[in-house]
Order: structure tokens, then C-alpha cells, then sequence
């Protein structure tokens, strides 16, 4: 049985960290440097907060520089992190090391398998809810679904049983890219809007005409990407989760809000670039990927 290596302690790494040494799994945190390691040291270890019931698990944890083997990589960290996380444990990855991936967004992927040729990436899409209440301290906010897969095509691996045993959610697909395209559809349609009007998800229901313009555009991409499945029924799709978190604010408003960088270069960055490299006009989703732009400077936030 390999070792759970899980690289970030933000609100997935730790939900994954607990739910793993709950179900008795071996579990090593990384972090980023010996002062991270000695705050988390401090606390004693990771607090999962599951149905208002707080418990403590001493995961052990040691920084990037340590010498440890490692054979199975959980990334949790953010797509604009990705790359530089793992290039500070990439003289770790053993020949043949499994990377899981779980970014959000498109592009981040390629540029960690690009980085470590001799590694194995394993992409996922999940669609589990958790927030940081404090340092160390993790909320499970909502029980969700996480879908793995190669984007080459190999076969599941054996570790998926060690989720089971987790209570971890999951399916493996053959289409992985299909999945993400989908999710980055979805957020495309909504992320952007709740920050451009300052709102909650539920205060998009108020602009239904620029969500529907925003999904059939987005569903020509989609197409045209070479992913049709990830198409269909997308409007209908994107109302429900509205109705369905409608008192949430998404991801992108609450960076905004609280002054951090943004994803937008691996959501609707992505499929800007993908527009023009198709050399499609789809006029609805680049105005408002200029809007947001406008906005990100106006807040001296980066755009990238």
C-alpha cells in the first residue's frame, strides 16, 4: 500500500488528508516551507469539521525539501500554483510516480505533466464542497462526487479501492477532458457574472438572457473543441446549480472579494485562448472576459 503524499493544505488537501487517515490510510502533508511545518506542528494537526463534529488528526508533515520518496501525488493547490508546487518536490517523483491532479479549470493539467515528463498525471474533477474555517481547520461544506481519468487512456488504477474504504465518492471515466470541459462550462457561465454584478449565484437568476447567450456560446466550444457530450443540456445544467446554491457565493467573487488572484486564466482565459486558436466569434464570452479583465486591473489584481 503507497503512501498518500498530499502537496497543500487548503480547504480539498486537508478534507482528503482527513478523510484518508480516517479510514487508517498512510497519509504524509507537504508544505511549502520548515516554518509551515512548525506552525502546523503547533496546532497538532488537521481539524475536519463534518456535520458540526470537530476532530483532530496528527497527519505528520514535513516541507518540500524533505528527501522522502514519493510514488502517489494528491496536488490540491491552486491551477495558478500547480506548477510551481510540484517543481519543489519534483527531485522526490520516483520514475513512474502518480500525480492526481485536482484543479480547477483547464491548462494547468499540461503544464505539470509537461514538468515532469518521468511522472504519470492522473486528471480529476470533483465537486466536493469545503472551506478553511482557520489555519489547519477544514468545514465539509458538501458531500459531492470526485470523477478521475488519463487523458491517455490507461487503465483505472488500484488505488481507487482506498477511496472506497475513505467513503470517498468517485468514478473513473475513459473521458476525462470531457468532464473538466463541462465544469469549466459551467463555471464560465456563472463565475464571471457573479463578480461583474456583485452578487450571490442565486442573483443570477435576475439575468437569465446573458447566462443563456453565455451557455449557447459556450456549447459551440464545446463542439468545436471536439467535446459534444460535454454540450448537452448545459443551460439547463448551469440554472440548477444556480437554484441549487443560490445563497453561495462562487469561488471567483469570494478571491475578488477578499483581494486574491483569481483562476480566470485557467476558466475563461482558457476558453478565450481556445476561441481564438479555433478562430471562432463568439462575442458574449470574450466581452465579458474583457469586462472581468477591466475589473482585476481596476482592483490591481492579476490577470493571469
Amino acid at each position: 500500500m503507497s503512501k498518500w503524499h498530499i502537496l497543500g493544505a487548503g480547504s480539498l488537501g486537508s478534507l482528503w488528508a482527513a478523510r484518508l487517515a480516517q479510514a487508517g490510510l498512510q497519509v504524509q502533508l507537504i508544505l511549502r516551507t520548515p516554518a509551515r511545518v512548525d506552525a502546523y506542528v503547533q496546532a497538532g494537526g488537521l481539524t475536519l469539521v463534518d456535520q458540526g463534529q470537530a476532530r483532530l488528526y496528527p497527519i505528520p508533515a514535513q516541507p518540500t525539501t524533505h528527501d522522502e520518496p514519493i510514488r502517489r501525488l494528491l496536488v490540491a493547490c491552486k491551477a495558478y500554483d500547480a506548477v510551481s508546487a510540484v517543481t519543489q518536490v519534483a527531485h522526490r517523483l520516483v520514475e513512474g510516480a502518480e500525480i492526481i491532479l485536482l484543479q480547477n479549470g483547464l491548462g494547468s493539467q499540461e503544464q505539470v505533466a509537461r514538468s515532469v515528463p518521468h511522472t504519470h498525471c492522473i486528471f480529476a474533477s470533483s465537486t466536493e464542497g469545503a472551506f478553511r474555517k482557520a489555519d489547519f481547520e477544514v468545514v465539509y461544506a458538501g458531500k459531492g462526487h470526485t470523477w478521475f481519468g488519463d487523458a491517455q487512456g490507461n487503465a483505472a488504477p488500484n488505488w481507487l479501492d482506498e477511496l472506497s474504504k475513505a467513503g470517498i465518492s468517485h468514478d473513473w471515466t475513459d473521458n476525462i477532458l470531457s468532464r473538466l470541459w463541462r465544469k469549466l462550462a459551467i463555471n464560465c457561465a456563472i463565475n464571471p457574472l457573479t463578480v461583474l454584478y456583485d452578487c450571490r449565484n442565486g442573483g443570477l437568476l435576475d439575468h437569465t438572457d446573458e447566462v443563456a447567450s453565455l451557455c449557447q456560446e459556450l456549447a459551440i466550444l464545446l463542439h468545436r473543441s471536439g467535446h459534444p457530450e460535454a454540450a448537452a443540456d448545459l443551460y439547463s445544467d448551469v440554472v440548477k446549480v444556480i437554484q441549487g446554491t443560490a445563497n453561495n457565493y462562487s469561488s471567483m467573487y469570494q478571491d475578488v472579494s477578499q483581494s486574491r488572484r483569481t483562476e480566470i486564466a485557467y476558466l475563461l482565459g482558457y476558453a478565450c485562448q481556445k476561441i481564438d486558436d479555433l478562430q471562432l466569434q463568439l462575442p458574449h464570452l470574450q466581452a465579458v472576459h474583457l469586462r472581468l479583465l477591466t475589473l482585476l486591473k481596476e482592483r490591481g489584481l492579476p490577470s493571469h
